[in-house]
């Protein structure tokens, strides 16, 4: 079993004054990330906010995230947990950089900066400030390497929590170390001071947070917080029907490492009378020879992402109301506990993107009210990595992840898709690139960027549409590095809901020609060519014959539904124009349509 929280007995509850110093440690945790946002130089990370912040408990649990991106912070306590073991000797103005998955980290390419904080001599609290780099030394120029069929030929910079800061100064031999093996050591050095000032702030802050407080307030609120957030998740659990879900999934095929994909499967159990919930996902393959094994901090944020999804949003995200929940993990298990030297280089998309699906879609299996469909998941082209050779600049390297994506959200049993998602392991907390931005970065054109009109699983609550993007080079050629998934097994809907559309990614020649692109490729772009993608949309909730009619008129002048989906999916009659603004529901024809409708679908 994996151990995700431990318990603690509470002394004396303050409800104002703990309320007041957790929302603190969120302010804190704001501060860090504005300071690693303002101050890094990778648009990933000060463009796209694929980075996130945290504070643990000196005896290694996670307290405070904020608005941290689920798949990177639910497992912070992990990482710290292996700093503590690993240097018995802390001491105030250390620091540390840890990007080891099998230490607890998330992959390779999440650097993450560890800072202890010490207040009057004890060990109190630990600073994490994680964020996914533009390169990490990688054998070929892409932090995610789903072909690697083990850790050497992944090729990364791996740093098992190695001390990088003494008494505050830094150790300049890692410096050196990554100035040689990273392709664009000078974007990385700014990222990784980024990175260390974040956490420094947040030392400096939690010192400060002691003071006010003192010593025993900090450590009787930190046993409060983690109880009350244990109870609020209990009551949560207590609330819901006892069950045994069972609910499965598949990454698209792989050619040639993996021409049946990838299945996976939870096992949910929900115990409302001791107020837990069991997810098992000991029954998957071994670890595969690619990319694509989950690490286990990994494994645990995805789950525990799908969980927290099904529940009310104002349940703290923190190990107390971890303690609720149990995971069965193995080890060698592609979804579990992984074994070197097996990548998982890709550990925190696409299987990972499954994972948080399958698991909140089983929920909805427990009535019509709860869980929720499954959201757009491919890694398409707006979320590949570019690079190249800058005519503008002396042709000097670049190399850039782009996040410029929109699969469309989820829908759930109150509401539709969230436009703006990205990927389920991120929920919409990522940023979305500017195409203007990007193109001064980086000598790349961008000639498309919309959402697609009838490309939303239909339902009651319908889900987000779908994406297409068109970009190329501007001058020389460029090499795009894409691991996408759900070409074939797109975001599934759930209560009677339909399917998102699956994603597609073409090779566009300078004549127009295009050549449908495998899941997988690494293929060099030339001047006048273009790639164009087509994300995914998000699954529907419940039958769409039920949904009002004034949301599909809604959905229509919006241009995120077209007027024959409207009539021959929702069977919604429309009459009069989008262009005089005088569409409006025929709410007789409608009926009559929707009976039709249910009738055919019903023989």
């Amino acid at each position: 079993m994996a151990a995700i929280g431990n318990g603690q007995s509470g002394a004396a509850f303050d409800p104002v004054l703990t309320s007041v110093m957790a929302n603190r440690l969120d302010g804190i945790v704001r501060e860090m990330s504005n300071t690693l946002l303002r101050a890094a130089r990778s648009a990933v990370i000060n463009m796209a906010r694929d980075f996130s912040c945290a504070i643990t408990t000196g005896d290694n649990q996670l307290l405070s995230s904020a608005e941290g991106l689920p798949v990177h912070i639910f497992g912070s306590h992990l990482q710290s947990a292996s700093m503590t073991s690993l240097h018995k000797d802390l001491a105030e103005g250390d620091a540390f950089l840890h990007n080891d998955p099998y230490l607890g980290n998330t992959h390779p390419a999440d650097h993450t900066i560890l800072v202890p904080v010490f207040f009057e001599g004890e060990h109190l609290f630990t600073a994490c400030a994680k964020a996914h780099q533009a390169d990490i030394g990688n054998s070929i120029p892409t932090t995610y390497h789903a072909a690697a069929k083990d850790v050497y030929e992944e090729g990364s910079l791996v740093f098992p929590c190695v001390r990088v800061q003494r008494n505050y100064q830094t150790i300049d031999d890692i410096v050196r170390m990554c100035r040689r093996r990273i392709r664009v050591p000078e974007q990385w050095y700014g990222d990784f001071l980024a990175g260390i000032g974040s956490a420094r702030i947040g030392e400096r802050r939690l010192k400060e947070f002691c003071a006010k407080y003192g010593k025993d307030t900090v450590k009787a609120f930190i046993r409060n917080w983690l109880d009350y957030s244990e109870e609020r998740m209990t009551q949560a659990i207590r609330k819901m029907p006892k069950a045994h879900l069972v609910n499965e999934g598949r990454h698209d095929p792989f050619q040639p490492f993996l021409p049946d994909g990838v299945p996976i499967k939870v096992v949910v159990d929900v115990d409302p009378e001791a107020g837990v919930i069991e997810l098992d996902l000991r029954d998957n393959i071994d670890c595969l020879d690619c990319g694509l094994n989950e690490s286990e901090a990994c494994t645990i944020n995805n789950v525990l992402t799908g969980v927290f999804n099904c529940m009310d949003s104002d349940i703290p995200h923190n190990s107390g109301s971890f303690r609720r929940l149990k995971l069965l993990l193995r080890e060698n298990c592609v979804v579990g506990i992984p074994r070197f030297p097996h990548s998982c280089s890709m550990a925190t998309t696409n299987v990972g993107d499954r994972l948080v699906n399958i698991t909140q879609s089983a929920f909805a299996k427990l009535a019509d009210g709860y869980g929720l469909a499954e959201g757009g998941e491919a890694m398409g082209a707006g979320y590949a990595v570019v690079s190249g050779n800058d005519y503008r600049h002396g042709n000097s390297a670049y190399i850039n992840q782009l996040v410029i994506a929109n699969n469309g959200g989820p829908a759930g049993p109150k509401a539709d898709g969230w436009v703006t998602y990205g990927i389920p392991v991120v929920g919409g907390l990522m940023y979305r690139d500017s195409v203007e931005i990007d193109e001064l970065k980086h000598p790349i054109h961008f000639t498309t960027l919309r959402l697609m009109p009838g490309t939303g699983g239909a339902g009651r609550f319908r889900g987000a549409p779908g994406t297409e993007i068109i970009y190329g080079p501007r001058k020389n050629e460029m090499t795009v590095l894409l691991p996408c998934d759900a070409q074939q097994n797109p975001p599934k809907g759930v209560q009677g809901g339909a399917n998102g559309t699956p994603a597609a990614v073409f090779h566009v020649s300078s004549n127009g020609n295009e050549t449908k692109l495998p899941n997988v490729f690494n293929l060099v772009v030339k001047p006048g060519e273009k790639i164009r993608g087509m994300d995914n949309s998000g699954g529907g909730y419940g039958n769409p014959l039920e949904r009002d009619p004034k949301r599909v008129l809604h959905d229509v002048l919006e241009n995120w539904e077209t007027m024959e989906r409207a009539r021959d999916v929702y069977g919604v009659v429309l009459t009069g124009s989008v262009a005089d603004e005088s569409l409006a529901v025929d709410m007789m024809a409608t009926r009559a349509r929707r009976g039709e409708l249910a009738a055919n679908r019903g023989a």
